[in-house]
């Protein structure tokens, strides 16, 4: 039976790693003594070769039975993340912690208590330096059982010295647990039913937000109870389509990294979402100016190697950096300059295959389709479209789902493939009924799309003209607003009105940008 390589963990390990990470594997395996010919790195070296897991060339190979499999793969596991393990470039401050944790504990075992509190006292320090205050708490509460047992005469001072320390280290945990927790939830909101569309949804995570922000004393939070806070506000506030307030935070969350300069270095893909929260805010706002110095400044960052750059960076700056390249594009209007980004975002999905999850190319994809129309290419515009549309395999939040149908009904249009027009009508209004997503905004232009066909050629722009007059009137309207964040409807009524491009009447407009 062949596997998916998407189904298969272990493939999915063996083929993340580097070349340099498969050569340290090859000497840890030497290393062992004995293993070099063992099982598990015969079923290594395989699947290192294929290029898709498939289960009956491995028993075919004569490595394994399928009845050894299971436990083999289990064990091939386990002993890449120890090499893994040993690589200098994991050796994050959080594992240089937990092994000085773990030597500790061992010297606690053998009785040398005098030996392990130091280790242990060691270890705090630069856990509570570098904010790791999760581990710095277990530290503290086995420098307490080792206290109980190992007796001196400053029992009692150290006995309310522990005591304090974790209770505050306990109470700034809970705090960040739960900044933590709201974020998270948030964020799931937005992926899964997208921007507040009336009062209700409104009221519901004004309520939610309101009910799950713990108190707290901004002077006593660390850096790392700051950076939930002002991520659980940045989720609040493009939920409710606030991105003033968005980008606030945004700005905020950046400059925390920026007055904590070794954090850049610690947590990485936290500095990297906070850029994108940034330009994302910027772009939502139409601040052309500081969007474009923004972006500037992560390209700088980038090229000069300021951010530590290993597997899960790579995937981010990938995304966020051609994402927002796109989103300049969008908002200057210079789709057909934009077009060179096409080959270079598709050759890096390939190339980054399973690593990338299915939302982001999604994401991607509506963007190459967004670019496309602005270009006047429709049909490449609805090959994209397409892929979203009719594929179970891509996964998108209920906004992206609908705007790209309403994209593909206005660029089948612009093709003039009218026999299917009616056909891709009657889809969009079932699928926006059926998710609950038809808001004023959409009815309008989609009942303005349907109305055309029975328009005489010289009423045409006269139709245009009332759609947009009806439209204008929601560009800032709390709630239907959010439909021209994902299409810029009103622009291209106007190149219909205007007989001009859609990139021209967006660039007059981005003269004006502040």
């Amino acid at each position: 039976m062949t596997v998916s390589s998407q189904n298969d963990a272990l493939f999915e390990l063996v083929k993340s790693l580097t070349k340099s990470e498969k050569r340290q594997f090859n000497l840890y395996v030497g290393r062992l003594g004995g293993n070099v010919d063992a099982k598990f790195f015969a079923l290594f070296k395989l699947l290192d070769k294929l290029k898709v897991y498939d289960e009956r060339q491995i028993i075919a190979s004569g490595i394994v039975t399928k009845q050894q499999l299971s436990n083999l793969k289990a064990h091939l596991y386990k002993q890449i993340l120890k090499s893994l393990r040993l690589n200098p470039i994991h050796q994050n401050i959080r594992i240089q912690i937990r092994e000085q944790l773990d030597f500790a504990t061992v010297l606690y075992q053998k009785g040398l208590y005098k030996q392990s509190l130091k280790l242990l006292d060691k270890a705090k320090t630069i856990a509570i330096e570098n904010e790791e205050k999760n581990i710095a708490y277990e530290i503290v509460e086995l420098e307490k059982i080792i206290e109980t047992q190992y007796i001196t005469r400053s029992i009692s001072t150290r006995a309310d010295e522990l005591t304090v320390q974790a209770k505050k280290l306990s109470q700034q945990n809970v705090i960040t647990s739960k900044l933590s927790n709201l974020s998270l939830q948030l964020y799931s909101m937005l992926l899964r039913i997208g921007y507040v569309r009336n009062d209700k949804e409104l009221q519901n995570v004004e309520t939610y937000f309101k009910d799950r922000l713990p108190k707290y004393d901004f002077n006593s939070l660390g850096f790392r109870e700051k950076l939930w806070l002002y991520k659980s506000h940045l989720w609040h506030s493009f939920l409710t389509q606030d991105f003033l307030k968005s980008y606030k935070y945004a700005k905020k969350y950046v400059a925390l990294f920026e007055d904590h300069k070794n954090a850049i270095e610690l947590h990485p893909v936290f500095y990297l979402k906070g850029k994108n929260y940034l330009l994302e805010s910027l772009f939502f706002i139409k601040q052309k100016t500081k969007f474009i110095s923004a972006l500037a400044a992560f390209d700088t960052e980038i090229k000069k190697k300021e951010i530590p750059f290993n597997s899960n960076t790579e995937i981010l700056i990938f995304q966020y950096y051609y994402s927002n390249q796109l989103n300049l594009h969008f908002l200057e209007g210079t789709f057909e300059e934009g077009a060179y980004l096409v080959d270079i975002i598709l050759k890096k999905i390939k190339m980054y295959d399973y690593r990338i999850d299915q939302h982001h190319i999604t994401v991607f994809y509506y963007k190459i389709a967004c670019l496309y129309f602005g270009m006047g290419k429709n049909e490449e515009c609805i090959r994209y479209l397409e892929r979203i549309i009719y594929s179970n395999e891509f996964i998108a939040g209920q906004d992206l789902l609908c705007f790209a149908r309403i994209l593909n009904l206005i660029a089948h249009y612009e093709c003039g493939i009218d026999h299917d027009l009616e056909r891709i009508f009657k889809d969009t209004y079932k699928f926006l009924i059926k998710m609950e997503n038809l808001q004023e905004v959409q009815k309008i232009f989609i009942s303005s799309i349907k109305a055309l066909g029975d328009v005489f050629p010289h009423q045409i722009k006269s139709e245009f003209k009332k759609t947009y007059a009806q439209l204008k009137q929601y560009e800032f309207h709390p709630y239907e607003k959010r439909a021209f964040l994902y299409l810029d409807i009103l622009s291209w009524l106007e190149s219909k009105i205007q007989n001009r491009t859609v990139g021209d009447v967006i660039k007059e407009k981005a003269k004006f940008l502040p």
